[in-house]
């Protein structure tokens, strides 16, 4: 393990009927492990997924949050056993006072993967096989409206590759069961996958209404990115495309699909972005449509469902919201595979199915420039959560060497005050404001050893708060250097000294240096 596991289980460790193997990947709040079959049940497949979630431990109301997620996910697998979504064959709670960290948790026994959708289109953008997996993705979520569910985060993060290179759709999170015509789902939406409408929807005691036609959007993007490897909407970033939607769909703008689009598909993807949900196409037409040009023939008649309906249980947007900060990094729910190439544990023979996230970001970030690949997804995504444009993954990363070289194991207990720890050199009574999103510090001060899951999208939220701070004329100096001389003092420091001041000039030379050296060509 390149990164340190949010629920960290030794190997050989015994669950239920499982024994844990093998890492598979980790989130800020969850980790996903090979479990062996060791109990005596050949209904059973040998190997699952093993995803821990650490509802034992933790503040009342970060369990709360954390269950209400987990109830969401566990339900819909409960309920729905169809052959394009992940499979879940159990859940476990882990008795083991004798281990604190992980009594309590709770164990979801899944289907085993062999990496994800996004992980593919890293290593090799526009794959071979897309349009055959664009084929079963939908066919997914026929499956799922065709049921009463909204899937409501569909992303290649979300789409599961198996061992014979089959696709599934996982990571229900934010999956709902319709009321009639629309669904409600916590007001959380990745924003390159969002409809228009949903942007910048009311919010409601019980979340956002959210309706099918939001899996068909996002649908339509997806293709776009599988084969065309870019995005439908212009922008370099996902708030620069998330304003182009915007423009889009107030009729201000047109949609200018990829010319390397093929006509067929174009019509497809053309149908599924329509302006507003009332044009967009259905879910049965749009499966026809897509397997046709797929070329893979048509998939079974999906039989009559009839699910007794469930009453709804309210919660309050606070907690919906909050609740996805804490597990939406875990496709199985996961931000990061084991070792940053694998995805999974060793096939028989002793093969290892390779699955490499060392192109994620790729076009905003360097690939061969020696950031640690275990590393990328999170200063990629810390940066995308920014609306501020000066905070890129670029400058997260340069930031990150200048202060650590990437060690997440630094210890500078005589930098003062309580020191600093860490990949990113945080004091930990100042990372306490800053590990979480909703504007209100952690209940406790973390205790080195500080992990790069909590200190990297720290670093992401502490620069979007500064920059606004930093005055916005009068300053000399590239501002996203100005940015990383703010973080080792203060804005007040860098806006009185009108602009770095001099005891730090090393310091933003040596970010400015990796700032340019991470950059891609072109990019400014």
């Amino acid at each position: 393990m390149t990164e340190p596991y949010a629920v960290p289980v030794p190997k050989g460790y015994r669950v239920g009927g499982w024994e844990v193997r093998e890492p598979i990947a980790t989130g800020a709040f969850g980790s996903v492990y090979e479990g062996r079959r060791v109990a005596a049940d050949e209904d059973l497949p040998k190997t699952v997924a093993l995803k821990f979630l650490p509802t034992g431990t933790g503040t009342p109301r970060q369990l709360t949050h954390l269950r209400e997620l987990i109830e969401r996910e566990v339900a819909l697998h409960r309920r729905l056993k169809q052959p394009r979504l992940i499979r879940m064959y159990g859940t476990l709670t882990v008795d083991d006072p004798a281990v604190p960290a992980l009594d309590g948790a709770t164990v979801l026994v899944l289907e085993k993967a062999e990496g994800s959708l996004s992980a593919l289109l890293a290593r090799e953008p526009r794959p071979a096989a897309g349009p055959a997996l664009l084929a079963q993705i939908c066919e997914g979520l026929a499956q799922l409206h065709h049921a009463g569910w909204v899937h409501g985060d569909l992303k290649p993060a979300n789409v599961l590759l198996m061992r014979d290179g089959s696709a599934r759709l996982a990571d229900f999170n934010m999956a709902a069961e319709l009321e009639g015509t629309h669904a409600y789902t916590p007001a959380f939406s990745t924003p390159d996958y969002t409809p228009p409408e949903l942007l910048w929807s009311e919010i409601g005691e019980r979340g956002r209404r959210i309706r099918p036609s939001a899996d068909v959007w996002a649908f339509g993007v997806l293709a776009h990115l599988v084969l065309t490897d870019s995005f439908p909407l212009p922008g370099a970033t996902p708030t620069a495309r998330r304003d182009a939607a915007a423009a889009y769909a107030r009729g201000t703008d047109e949609l200018r699909l990829s010319p390397e689009l093929p006509d067929v598909w174009r019509e497809i993807v053309r149908d599924c972005l329509s302006r507003t949900h009332a044009d967009r196409i259905d879910t049965p037409a749009l499966l026809r449509r897509v397997e046709a040009a797929a070329g893979t023939g048509r998939s079974p008649r999906l039989p009559r469902v009839l699910l007794p309906r469930r009453h709804a249980r309210r919660t309050t947007v606070l907690a919906a919201a909050t609740a996805v900060v804490t597990v939406a990094a875990l496709g199985y729910g996961v931000s990061t595979w084991a070792g940053g190439d694998k995805a999974g544990g060793g096939s028989p023979g002793g093969e290892t199915t390779k699955v490499t996230a060392a192109g994620y970001g790729a076009s905003e970030l360097r690939t061969d420039k020696g950031i640690p690949v275990a590393y990328r997804r999170l200063i990629v995504d810390s940066a995308h959560d920014c609306v501020q444009p000066e905070v890129t993954p670029a400058l997260i990363a340069a930031l990150l060497k200048a202060e650590s070289n990437f060690d997440p194991d630094l210890s500078d207990p005589d930098a003062g005050d309580e020191g600093e720890y860490g990949i990113a050199r945080w004091t930990p009574s100042i990372l306490r404001w800053w590990i979480r999103d909703d504007g209100v510090p952690a209940k406790e001060t973390p205790k080195p050893p500080l992990t790069p899951a909590e200190s990297i999208p720290a670093v992401g939220r502490y620069l979007c708060f500064m920059e606004p701070r930093l005055k916005q004329s009068g300053l000399s100096g590239d501002r996203r250097v100005l940015l990383a001389a703010a973080y080792r003092t203060s804005t007040r420091v860098v806006n009185d000294a009108g602009g770095v001041p001099p005891k730090y000039r090393d310091y933003a030379t040596r970010v400015a240096h990796y700032l340019k050296e991470y950059t891609p060509p072109g990019k400014k």
